[in-house]
């Protein structure tokens, strides 16, 4: 086995250690859950995403992107959502867990900021790889009515994208997202 493979290898034993304690955490906290106003969604968007490429060739890493999204918001205040989120440049996807801190403004506004966990496969210049990602999140939202709202949110991501000569420094989101709420 090369030590390439083995630094995979490592890398993907690393992120599920991560997901299980995490998994973990989610099912000790689900008793004082249960007990909470719970609020579920699914949702869709659309975004402009930037990575930032090093690599020897300068690739231009900026296209547009879609996703999908579903969760729970707990007590108007604790958001946790699962995205998926894909563009069409790179064949790029991202499958990741995020949790937001609600803070109303009013009513119908609110600010959120907060963190997600989760892997990203790239496929650039012909190097493929799966690799954890993690990042950084705030945004707001408007409550339209009881049955939908919309955020724009800003995000960004680190990836662990290093394949021979080019590696992912960073990437950067920006999406309007629709929400609907049951």
């Amino acid at each position: 086995m090369t030590a390439e493979k083995c630094y995979k290898l490592f890398k993907l034993n690393t992120l599920t250690h991560y997901l299980f304690k995490s998994l973990i955490i989610i099912c000790g906290l689900y008793s004082t859950v249960s007990i909470a106003e719970k609020d579920y969604f699914v949702g869709g968007g659309v975004g402009y995403q930037n990575d930032r490429l090093d690599d020897v060739n300068s690739l231009n890493g900026e296209d547009a992107f879609v996703q999908l999204n579903t969760g729970i918001t707990i007590d108007s205040q604790h958001r946790i959502m699962a995205t998926y989120s894909y563009k069409d440049k790179f064949s790029q996807s991202l499958l990741f867990a995020s949790y937001d801190y609600l803070y109303d403004i009013t009513d119908k506004v609110s600010l959120n900021g907060g963190f997600l966990l989760g892997v990203g496969y790239n496929d650039i210049a012909n190097k493929t790889s799966v690799d954890f990602v993690r990042g950084l999140q705030v945004g707001t939202s408007y409550h339209i009515n009881s049955g939908w709202s919309a955020d724009l949110t800003y995000r960004y991501i680190h990836q662990d994208f290093d394949e021979k000569d080019v590696e992912i420094d960073n990437t950067q989101q920006v999406v309007i997202i629709a929400n609907y709420h049951f």
